[in-house]
């Protein structure tokens, strides 16, 4: 706020009574919305408009939030401002408290997201300027879709890709391990049941490399690393408990979301997700953003190709681990690139429950363990390993195989567990929602294909991953032989309408095709 703005604001709050703080219950998804009746004094003095950024005051606290403005006094009266859920805790004082509002000064990066918009290249003083902005809330949701569309729209180029994703790296906290390597990994997404970092991480750690594993929760799939790791353990814990977690044990499995790791990119995603943009250069400056602020300095990526999977083809899986593998060498990062099968879900469950009992089963040796998802770990694993410089390249996999087999990676896992707050929970006799039913093979044949896309929205639909016990498990894969009859999924709900909201979607589309040995799908991915 400028000098001029500011003895404005003081000037207003001395001639208006302050306004009572009212804690409306609305999530408005990372967003701070702030709720102004149309008769009040305030709202008529100021001629604020709706959507306008308004900047509110109280304790020495300050929040930027955009405005909307109500007739119904039943959510505020005109001695009131409502902040939504989002904004209260933000502000941090009580319900009641007095707060003052004023008009909240343009971001000063708005000329510069002008020029994005109209094809122009950026600089990067540019970038750092937008990202700051975004950080500290200054767009609203109409400016930071204008920014995302013309990021997508735009192309960036790899040097802009680099801008973005320093930019985002520096702003919020970054962490610094006091050692090296400090690794980590991650998947680009879109596999269901793709739960391979839950083995990689106690599989890294037990060999003694540092792995502060944070994962996100699902947004539109079936379930996130944090979800399925919150049938196991604590993942909501404090930054500073986590550290000294990851000091003893050498590796967690938590909940990035208050870690203020590159928190512009949060703010980002809450416009990207319902858009359905996941443009290649914003999906780069996400990931390594996170990485390089959470002190990483080495990276093994997964890029899943498949023909229902983010990157459909080899070419584009090529294209993109070029892109990564010039932003990472920008920002300091050492990256390994693995491009691996996408064509169908990794192991057998849809779903946190479901998921869970895969990874406890594969780090016990269990008999019913899903061999995909420990083949899978294993490979993963083993790249990771040869980041570190006493072990010789190709010999990963032995060692990970062995770190698997003789226990070591079980012990790892509940000491992490323990470590984090360990919840009660059977492999197997897992806490499945109560009601289920199956989808049948309705002819002779071998299981061709399976729609990755289908299957993770038939298991939202039965309440994954909000019921943790519902979801989808997989009977049969493809390549797989079935005859008429035959049981193909098994669907878990938690309540009756879920139950019929996913039998509806299988009767539309079961996402699992049945024919000839002739028309599996097959695809050359590398290892």
């Amino acid at each position: 706020m400028t000098t001029t703005d500011a003895t404005r604001a003081e000037a207003l709050d001395d001639t208006l009574s302050p306004l009572s703080l009212k804690r409306v219950g609305i999530d408005t998804y990372r967003e701070n919305v702030a709720y102004l009746h149309r008769e009040c004094d305030l709202y008529r003095a100021e001629g604020f408009q709706a959507l306008s950024k308004v900047e509110v005051r109280a304790n020495g606290q300050r929040i930027l939030a955009s405005l909307n403005v109500v007739d119904d006094a039943t959510i505020v009266d005109c001695q009131q401002l409502g902040l939504s859920e989002d904004a209260f805790e933000a502000l941090g004082v009580a319900e009641g408290h007095p707060v003052s509002v004023s008009q909240a000064e343009p971001p000063a990066s708005i000329p510069a997201l002008h020029r994005k918009l109209a094809g122009e290249r950026l600089s990067r003083d540019d970038f750092r300027h937008i990202i700051r902005d975004i950080a500290e809330l200054r767009y609203s949701k109409i400016e930071l879709t204008a920014f995302v569309v013309g990021c997508d729209r735009g192309e960036l180029d790899r040097e802009e890709v680099f801008y973005l994703s320093d930019a985002m790296s520096r702003v919020g906290r970054r962490l610094d391990w006091h050692e090296h390597p400090v690794v980590d990994k991650h998947c680009i997404g879109g596999i269901p049941g793709n739960r391979t970092s839950m083995l990689v991480v106690p599989i890294v750690a037990a060999h003694g490399l540092l792995c502060p594993k944070t994962s996100s929760r699902a947004i539109t799939s079936p379930s996130g690393t944090a979800d399925t790791m919150e049938v196991l353990a604590n993942v909501d814990l404090p930054f500073d408990v986590l550290g000294e977690i990851v000091r003893t044990h050498r590796g967690c499995l938590a909940w990035g979301g208050t870690s203020e790791l590159s928190p512009a990119d949060d703010v980002l995603i809450s416009v990207e997700r319902p858009l359905s943009i996941d443009s290649p250069g914003q999906m780069v400056a996400s990931i390594l953003s996170k990485k390089v602020a959470a002190g990483s300095s080495h990276l093994l990526l997964d890029i899943p190709v498949g023909p229902n999977a983010k990157v459909r083809s080899m070419p584009e899986a090529r294209q993109l681990r070029r892109l990564f593998e010039f932003v990472a060498g920008c920002m300091g990062l050492t990256l390994d690139v693995v491009i691996t099968d996408g064509s169908q879900p990794v192991g057998h469950g849809i779903g946190p429950v479901l998921e869970g009992r895969d990874v406890m089963r594969v780090l016990t040796n269990h008999p019913e363990a899903p061999m995909d998802l420990r083949l899978k770990a294993l490979r993963l694993a083993g790249r990771m390993l040869e980041f570190d410089p006493d072990v010789r390249g190709g010999a990963g996999f032995g060692i990970a195989r062995d770190i698997l087999d003789d226990g070591r990676a079980a012990e790892k896992m509940r000491a992490i567990i323990e470590a984090q707050g360990a919840k009660p929970f059977d492999p197997d006799n897992p806490p499945l929602a109560p009601h289920s039913f199956e989808v049948l093979a309705v002819a002779d044949g071998v299981v061709t294909g399976i729609n990755n896309l289908q299957l993770a929205r038939i298991a939202r639909l039965a309440g994954a991953p909000k019921a943790a016990g519902a979801g989808v498990d997989l009977l049969r894969r493809i390549g797989d032989p079935v005859t008429r009859g035959q049981p193909l999924y098994r669907v878990h709900a938690a309540y009756r309408n879920e139950l019929t909201f996913a039998h509806q979607a299988t009767e539309r589309d079961p996402g699992i095709a049945i024919g000839g040995p002739d028309e599996i799908i097959r695809l050359n991915v590398e290892f």
